[in-house]
C-alpha cells in the first residue's frame, strides 16, 4: 500500500532491481560569495523578507549545487540523475552498484549513500542541527456557513480565528502530494481560482508544469484547506494562496520520491512559501523491500526526507506532516518525515475527539513526543475532482486541516517566527501536561493560542529546574526551584486568556493559594528574568 495517508488501495508494479538508487553527496560548492552578494539569484524577494523577519541568515545550504559537479556525474556512463538538493548538496542517482561506487573517485564527492542500506559499508547519517531559532482584533467579522465541515473546524476553535478575519489571507502554503486533478475546474475551488490564489505548481515526477493531473489525493487534501462551498464545505484557510507540487509517484514506491519532495521543498523556500503541508509518508511498503525504512530509522534525521524537512524549518517555514495510517498494523509507528525534529506532526481523531484506530502512533524511536497534535481525520468533509462533497478518512486530512489553521494563526501574528507559531499551537493543546503516544499533546485550541500569545522557553536549563506542584490541586500549589534562582513570577490565566491571579517574586516552596478560583483548567506562566515557562493546571 502506498504511504499516502489516505486509506485506499493502489496497485504497485514489479520493477527490475538491477539498478540501485543512491544519493551522491558533494563536499563543496562554487562561487559562494557571488551568491551571497546577489541573493535574488537564489531566492525570491518574498523568501528573503521571510528570512529577514525571523533573523535567518543566508548560509551554505542556500547556494546552488556546482553545475560542474552535476555535469561530471551525468557524463558517467550508466548513471541517471533523478533529482537534486542544494540543501543537502546531493544528487539522487540511479545505476548499477559498481558504477555508483565509481563516483567516489571524484575528489568533489564526499560519499555515496545507497537507499538499500545493506550496500553501505558504514553508517552514513548526515547530522542536522535543530533550529533554535502582533495581533490586532478586527471588527470585520467573518461568519462562514460551514455546513457539514463545521465540526472539523470548531473542534480546533478555528471559527474564532475566522470570525476575526484570520482566514489565511497573505499566507502561502505549498502542498506536496500526488496530484491535483479538477482543481482547475471543480466548483469548490472556484473561490481560489477567482481570487488568483493558485500561484502555480510543478510535477516533479514527470518533470512538467501540468500539476492539474495525477492522483486525486492532492485534490482531496487541498479541499480541506482551500475548498469553499457555502453550507457544505469551508476549508481551514480559504483565503490563503497555494503552490501545488506533485512529488509522489503512485505507480511504485521508490526512494526517489523523497528526493522529489526535498527538491519541491527547496522550490517552496525560494518562492517565499510560509507553510509546507505533506500527507505523504515513508516507512515500509517500498516496491523493492530492500529500500524499506524501519522504526529504528525514525530518529528525526536519519532519512533523506526528514533531513530535508528539518532544513525547511531552519529556513523559516512551518512544515506540517500527517502521522500516517499504520495504527492497526504490526508496526504502528509514524514514518518519515513525520519523525523529523522540526515537523509539526498531526494524528487523526474522530468527530467525537477519539483517536482514529488507523492513526499512527508515537513516540519517535529516540523517544520524542510524536505526533505532537491531533485533528479530525475520520469522516472528514472534502471535495473531489468532480466537485462532489464527500467524506473520507486518513491522517492525510487531519494534517492539512491543521496546516490551514497554522496559516490563520500566523496571519494573526505576522511578526512571530515559525518556532513561535509551532509553540503557540502545542501549548494550547488539551493534553499539554500529559502527552501520550496515541494523542501526543492532544487537540489544539486556536482560540486559546490567539488570546494568550504563549511565550517560548529560551533557556531550558533554567526553566526545566522550576516546577509547579501539586497538579491537580484543590487549595494551593508550590513553585520549587534551586537556590541559584532567587525568585519567580507566577501568573494564572483563564481559558479565555484573562489573568486571574498574579504573584510576584515567589519564593521556592512557599504555598500559593488557589482557593479563589472556581474548579476548572487554567494556564500558568512562570517567569524568571527573561525566560518563561507555561503549562496547564487543574483546580479541583
Amino acid at each position: 500500500m502506498k504511504k499516502l495517508s489516505l486509506i485506499f488501495f493502489i496497485l504497485t508494479f514489479v520493477t527490475s532491481w538491477s539498478q540501485e538508487d543512491a544519493w551522491v553527496y558533494f563536499n563543496a560548492k562554487a562561487n559562494e560569495q557571488a551568491y551571497y552578494s546577489s541573493p535574488l539569484t537564489m531566492l525570491s524577494q518574498r523568501a528573503l523578507e521571510r528570512r529577514n523577519k525571523q533573523n535567518i541568515a543566508l548560509d551554505f545550504k542556500d547556494i546552488p549545487i556546482n553545475p560542474s559537479y552535476i555535469n561530471q556525474v551525468k557524463a558517467v556512463s550508466g548513471i541517471s540523475v533523478m533529482a537534486k538538493s542544494k540543501w543537502l548538496n546531493a544528487l539522487h542517482v540511479r545505476g548499477s552498484v559498481a558504477v555508483l561506487n565509481s563516483l567516489k573517485s571524484f575528489d568533489f564527492v564526499s560519499k555515496v549513500d545507497f537507499a538499500d542500506k545493506s550496500l553501505n559499508t558504514t553508517a552514513k547519517v548526515v547530522a542536522i542541527s535543530k533550529s533554535k531559532v502582533e495581533s490586532k482584533m478586527t471588527n470585520n467579522r467573518v461568519n462562514f456557513a460551514y455546513g457539514n465541515s463545521e465540526n472539523q473546524i470548531k473542534m480546533l476553535q478555528g471559527q474564532v480565528l475566522h470570525e476575526q478575519n484570520y482566514t489565511g489571507e497573505g499566507m502561502i502554503i505549498a502542498v506536496l502530494d500526488a496530484g491535483f486533478p479538477g482543481v482547475n475546474t471543480a466548483q469548490p475551488f472556484k473561490r481560489l481560482r477567482d481570487n488568483s490564489k493558485i500561484l502555480g505548481g510543478y510535477d516533479f515526477v514527470n518533470r512538467n508544469a501540468n500539476f492539474y493531473s495525477g492522483n486525486n489525493h492532492g485534490t482531496y487534501v487541498l479541499s480541506s484547506m482551500g475548498g469553499f462551498q457555502e453550507n457544505a464545505l469551508v476549508g481551514t484557510a480559504p483565503d490563503a494562496s497555494y503552490y501545488l507540487f506533485i512529488t509522489e509517484d503512485t505507480s511504485e514506491e521508490n526512494p526517489v520520491e523523497e528526493s522529489y519532495w526535498v527538491e519541491a521543498a527547496e522550490k517552496a523556500d525560494s518562492l517565499g512559501v510560509d507553510i509546507i503541508n505533506t500527507s505523504l509518508g515513508y516507512l515500509g511498503d517500498h516496491t523493492n523491500p530492500r529500500y524499506n525504512h524501519t522504526y529504528e530509522d525514525m530518529t528525526g534525521d536519519a532519512t533523506f526526507i526528514s533531513r530535508g524537512a528539518n532544513i525547511a524549518f531552519s529556513r523559516g517555514m512551518v512544515v506540517v506532516a500527517s502521522a500516517g495510517n499504520d495504527g492497526t498494523e504490526l508496526e504502528p509507528h509514524i514514518g518519515s518525515p513525520a519523525d523529523a525534529f522540526s515537523v509539526l506532526t498531526v494524528g487523526a481523531v474522530t468527530a467525537t475527539k477519539t483517536k482514529a484506530n488507523f492513526s499512527s502512533i508515537g513516540p519517535s524511536y529516540d523517544g520524542r513526543v510524536k505526533p505532537e497534535v491531533m485533528a479530525q481525520g475520520h469522516s472528514t468533509v472534502l471535495a473531489d475532482e468532480k466537485g462532489n462533497i464527500i467524506a473520507a478518512s486518513g491522517t492525510s486530512f487531519s494534517g492539512p486541516i491543521m496546516a490551514g489553521m497554522v496559516a490563520c494563526l500566523w496571519q494573526a501574528f505576522p511578526n512571530k517566527t515559525n518556532k513561535d507559531i509551532k509553540e503557540l499551537i502545542i501549548n494550547s493543546a488539551d493534553k499539554l501536561n500529559t502527552p501520550t503516544p496515541e494523542y501526543g499533546y492532544g487537540i489544539p485550541n486556536f482560540s486559546l493560542a490567539l488570546g494568550l500569545q504563549l511565550p517560548l522557553v529560551e533557556e531550558e536549563d533554567v526553566m526545566n529546574a522550576i516546577h509547579l506542584n501539586p497538579n491537580p490541586t484543590a487549595t494551593s500549589v508550590k513553585v520549587t526551584f534551586p537556590q541559584y534562582i532567587k525568585g519567580v513570577n507566577v501568573k494564572f490565566y483563564s481559558a479565555t486568556g484573562n489573568i486571574v491571579l498574579d504573584y510576584k517574586n515567589v519564593i521556592s516552596d512557599n504555598p500559593i493559594s488557589l482557593e479563589s478560583l472556581a474548579s476548572g483548567t487554567y494556564i500558568y506562566k512562570l517567569e524568571c528574568n527573561s525566560t518563561t515557562k507555561t503549562g496547564k493546571i487543574i483546580k479541583l
